[in-house]
């Protein structure tokens, strides 16, 4: 004889709500022990030390090598063409030294 089994339905998944209340709390209560290397980073940045370190260094640069170039007798066009790089190129790292300030990146929209 053959049996008939009546169909099994599925349960339905039960639907609950949880609320869960966590508190969280740092591994490091108390001053933070490199707060004085991260005012120091800030005011370099402040100060913006390297890019006028940088452009004191390129103006440096370009001094020695016009004034070089004023004291050859008779100068080539590969001397010509040094010179008028770095004398381009100096007009680049100004222009890039310009637009760099806190006041352009906020114009612009950035932080």
């Amino acid at each position: 004889m053959t049996e008939i089994t009546p169909e099994v339905k599925p349960e339905e998944p039960v639907k609950k709500k949880v609320e869960l209340e966590l508190e969280v709390t740092p591994n490091n209560i108390g001053v933070n022990p490199f707060q004085k290397w991260v005012h120091l980073a800030k005011t370099v940045d402040a100060w913006r030390i390297f890019p006028r370190i940088f452009v004191t260094v390129y103006i440096v640069l370009l001094y020695d090598v016009v004034t070089w170039f004023m004291e050859l007798e008779e100068p080539n066009l590969e001397q010509a063409g040094l010179v008028s790089i770095v004398v381009g190129a100096m007009a680049a790292v100004f222009g890039i030294y310009a637009g760099t300030n806190k006041q352009s990146k906020a114009f612009k929209g950035g932080d």
